[in-house]
């Protein structure tokens, strides 16, 4: 099976064809090209995604990855990003080994098909050529032979005609001979140039041609070797990564196995746990004994009255705390106090611990920078030509001056941590110190608010007790607030510990102190109270313990 022996008269089809077949190869290599881009697309969004939700530095979220579920999806991110990589590695194995490669080899083949055909047209254009030498050589000779025949028809009418002279028979004669003599020259020549012609068109049929196709032949079976190689390729290259692909899912289920509710619940405690005992039992307040009318003057009713006197005598009335919504507001969004007493004693135990375990890695850091600049300046002094060991004497200074600033910052700190931690195991005393709240330090607040709900014959009324609530006479603020009326006391809270209120909306109590309580918690940990008519704010729902009035809670 030759292409030189079977399309010897195929080539303008053969090169038809070989055309196609670098067109083919080259429409391979786009889709290879493409696939690499696709990839290369592919990688960069799986990077970019798990980038969208790494954890941000510094942030809430990062401290939400303590928890096996939250380590285990940033595994996920993790092994994304690697996966992502191996679509990258497909890329680029596929752009070296392929399409680079294809490229190179077709612009050879378009090289290589050049040659062959254009030794082709040369063969075509020499048989051509000899060709028209022998169609000149041929029509030569027809003529001669003609001019030969009529050169001899003249001479033999000019020799039978008897009035024809001599010499005019003669010179026909002689004519004759010349034409004939030129048909023969003729007639050699066109044998000769025919027997040329012969063997040319035997060697180019049968040498130069089929080798020539042959040749073609090799080229084009190279050509589809080679995109059969290609696509071998093609599958291997994904292939290789097929096994780091499948490590990154095996990691992705690994991490998922890890997860482990029971620890992620102990963090739970571990983050919101406040050290607080829960409260003892409420005493039973015994209703049917008389009560005394008369009260101290620091009592809650005697303040209660002196409030109604204000609302019921007075016709002005102030605005209440005009600024209290944006105090509560810049009190989350601002700084934290140093000694972080605004949280509950275990998570401010937790954030001291914290604070001093930083300090005493930084204390332990400059230590070693100091301890390395002692050796420098030991080596100075020792070899002088090394260096001068003055001047290592100001960065001793400051390095000195560092661990004494942080030794005093981390003092600070302990002290802190210490009260903490010499107040939390007092927990069953301070339990029996809620349990026995009313009796020890609050009969007289009960009693108070009871007779703040009698009503003169006696009787309980809520219609009372609500007439007895009391506008605040506050300080003018900002002209731009309307005026208001004093929330009502809902009930009362006694302070559980020290609460210093530093942030503006805040106000401080004092362990043991009885209040008013006059809005509840929201749901953000601070709930809203009242000391007397000009002094209200925010306090840790967690540092006080709160007494609803019994129509508070129904309402």
């Amino acid at each position: 099976m030759s292409w030189g022996t079977e399309l010897w008269d195929q080539f303008d089809n053969l090169e038809k064809h070989t055309q196609w077949g670098i067109d083919i190869l080259e429409k391979y290599i786009k889709f290879v090209k493409e696939r690499t881009e696709i990839e290369l697309s592919y990688a960069k969004q799986l990077r970019n995604l798990a980038k969208k939700y790494q954890p941000k530095k510094n942030s809430k979220e990062e401290e939400e990855y303590r928890y096996t579920a939250c380590k285990a999806f940033l595994s996920t991110l993790n092994e994304m990003n690697d996966y992502a990589g191996q679509h990258e590695v497909i890329s680029e194995n596929m752009t070296s080994n392929i399409t680079v490669e294809l490229a190179r080899y077709v612009q050879e083949l378009k090289q290589e098909r050049k040659s062959y055909f254009h030794d082709g047209r040369k063969a075509q254009q020499h048989i051509e050529i000899c060709w028209k030498q022998l169609e000149s050589s041929k029509r030569r000779f027809e003529r001669d032979c003609k001019e030969a025949d009529r050169a001899q028809q003249y001479f033999e009418k000019m020799d039978a005609d008897i009035n024809v002279t001599k010499a005019d028979v003669e010179k026909a004669r002689q004519q004759a001979q010349v034409r004939h003599q030129m048909a023969e020259d003729s007639k050699a020549d066109y044998s000769s140039i025919l027997q040329k012609f012969n063997h040319e068109q035997h060697e180019y049929y049968h040498t130069h041609i089929p080798n020539i196709f042959q040749k073609i032949q090799e080229m084009e079976e190279r050509r589809i070797v080679r995109i059969g190689e290609s696509m071998k390729t093609y599958a291997e290259v994904d292939r290789q990564v097929i096994p780091i692909i499948g490590k990154c899912l095996d990691e992705i289920v690994k991490a998922a196995e890890s997860i482990d509710q029971k620890n992620d619940s102990q963090l739970v405690i571990e983050a919101y746990k406040s050290g607080f005992e829960p409260p003892g039992d409420i005493e039973f307040e015994d209703y049917t004994q008389p009560m005394k009318r008369t009260v101290s003057d620091n009592s809650l009713s005697n303040s209660r009255e002196g409030k109604s006197e204000l609302k019921f005598g007075g016709k002005s009335k102030g605005k209440l705390w005009p600024f209290i919504k944006k105090n509560k507001l810049s009190l989350k969004l601002g700084a934290t106090p140093e000694d972080f007493s605004n949280l509950p004693p275990e998570q401010r135990r937790k954030k001291l611990q914290q604070k001093v375990d930083e300090l005493n890695k930084e204390i332990q850091k400059e230590m070693d920078q100091r301890d390395a600049i002692t050796k420098m300046k030991d080596v100075y002094l020792k070899n002088p030509q090394m260096g001068d060991p003055a001047s290592l004497d100001h960065k001793l200074a400051e390095v000195s001056q560092n661990i004494e600033k942080l030794r005093l910052e981390a003092q600070k700190f302990e002290a802190w941590l210490a009260e903490v931690e010499g107040r939390l195991p007092a927990r069953s005393e301070q339990g029996r110190r809620q349990s026995g709240m009313f009796d020890a330090q609050n009969p007289a607040t009960v009693n108070s608010c009871a007779q703040d709900r009698e009503s003169p014959d006696g009787s309980y009324t809520e219609e009372q007790s609500q007439e007895g609530e009391v506008k605040v006479l506050a300080t003018d603020f900002d002209d731009e607030f309307d005026e208001e009326e004093p929330l009502p006391a809902i009930g009362t809270c006694k302070a559980l510990y020290t609460f210093e209120g530093q942030n503006e909306g805040t106000v401080s109590v004092v362990e043991g102190e009885t209040l008013y309580v006059i809005e509840e918690d929201k749901g953000d940990g601070w709930t809203r109270i009242r000391r007397n008519e000009d002094e209200e704010g925010y306090v840790p729902t967690s540092y006080v313990e709160v007494y609803l009035d019994k129509n508070a809670k129904d309402s």
